[in-house]
């Protein structure tokens, strides 16, 4: 069982439930997936560089990719509907949390001039997205087997209802927020 798991258990919910006047333990937020996305425009003309950004994100997060489609399609981008333009993964659980550890702890501060996340980030239902430029930042990635330096988009999705719960919830796991 992951440390943070552990200290969302006790210290975390603690916190919260004191911050917020919560009666019960289970109105408590918590962390209920994180989605990792990766869109990759290039992959019209060529299928591999697709491919290559599937292995980066499931080297990063140690689980299987799955192929996101377009919607839409679009004359401008010569994109067809159906055609596969990204890749994403959703963690949950053990992974989830050793994924928010690695990210928190070993990638954010490899970010050249890095003061923070932005603590704006929310969408007002209790979710944080935060994009990330260089894949390469994560310790997993060898430097001399990238490609190309694609960014990536991380979604935490929470049970929180408002976003200042979210933002209590994601500061007491250690995500380092700029300062205002």
């Amino acid at each position: 069982m992951s440390r943070l798991r552990d200290q969302y258990n006790d210290e975390i919910v603690d916190a919260l439930m004191k911050k917020f006047g919560y009666k019960n333990k289970m109105q408590v937020p918590k962390l209920d997936k994180i989605v990792v996305n990766m869109g990759v425009g290039e992959a019209k003309e060529n299928a591999k560089i697709l491919e290559a950004a599937a292995g980066d994100l499931e080297t990063i997060t140690g689980q299987k990719a799955i192929y996101t489609k377009a919607k839409n399609s679009i004359a401008n981008f010569k994109i067809r509907e159906g055609m596969p333009i990204g890749c994403k993964v959703t963690l949950r659980g053990e992974k989830m949390y050793e994924f928010l550890d690695r990210l928190v702890n070993l990638a954010l501060p490899r970010v050249r001039d890095f003061r923070g996340v932005n603590p704006n980030s929310f969408d007002g239902r209790g979710n944080y997205a935060l994009g990330i430029k260089e894949q390469i930042i994560f310790p997993e990635i060898e430097y001399d087997k990238v490609d190309k330096v694609r960014g990536m988009d991380v979604i935490f999705v929470t049970t929180a209802k408002t976003d200042e719960e979210a933002r209590e919830l994601l500061t007491q796991f250690g995500m380092p927020y700029a300062r205002a």
